[in-house]
């Protein structure tokens, strides 16, 4: 097994099955979901078989999804010891945090992003991730000062028992990213019961 394959397995078992959001009791407001249209099944696996050659490898800064207002700086994330990903911190509503083990986004690989979809407080930075569309753009400034530019090929929600590890966090010879929060309906005991997750590629490149 290579090197980098080696790196991918450990991805894809730390952060399978990740919830980042636990709640208790209280009454939520449901976050909007994916459609069935924004499915991979809806339609081509892609929005757009155009991509950008992947960029060197550099440190993400600030993560931006215009179409749903979110513009949040970033954190890395670790591993915990139970080699589950860590999750950003709870009180802060505007954070997104990426694999820091895992491939920068931008560089060749899937770059993993997470990131609460609410807290006690109310609505954070993905509560709007399923009302996204194939298509719409996701930029992300970079410590290189360049900003990758990234198109959704697909949103889908998964289930906890349903989880495709392989299909969320292969490699497939390019520049891609995947967004992740929690989704797939919410339990007042358990809280939510699965993910939402955005697919994207690079398809362009701009200066800071």
């Amino acid at each position: 097994m290579s090197a980098k394959a080696k790196g991918w397995c450990l991805a894809a078992v730390a952060v399978a099955g990740l919830w980042l959001v636990q709640n208790g009791a209280r009454t939520v407001v449901t976050p909007p979901v994916p459609s069935a249209a924004q499915a991979f099944a809806a339609g081509p696996r892609f929005h757009t078989d155009a991509a950008a050659d992947p960029l060197p490898p550099s440190q993400p800064l600030r993560f931006r999804i215009p179409d749903i207002r979110v513009d949040a700086p970033m954190t890395g994330l670790g591993l915990d010891r139970a080699g589950a990903l860590e999750v950003p911190p709870a009180e802060n509503r505007n954070l997104a945090g990426w694999f820091r083990d895992g491939t920068p986004p931008g560089a060749d690989g899937t770059a993993i992003v997470a990131g609460h979809v609410d807290n006690a407080s109310g609505p954070a930075v993905f509560y709007a991730l399923g009302a996204l569309e194939k298509g719409h753009r996701i930029e992300i400034v970079r410590a290189d000062r360049r900003v990758a530019v990234f198109t959704i090929d697909a949103i889908e929600v998964y289930e906890a028992d349903g989880f495709p590890d392989e299909k969320v966090y292969g490699s497939r010879g390019r520049a891609e990213l995947r967004v992740i929060t929690c989704g797939g309906g919410f339990s007042a005991k358990t809280g939510y019961r699965g993910n939402v997750v955005a697919y994207a590629h690079l398809i362009g490149v701009k200066k800071v």
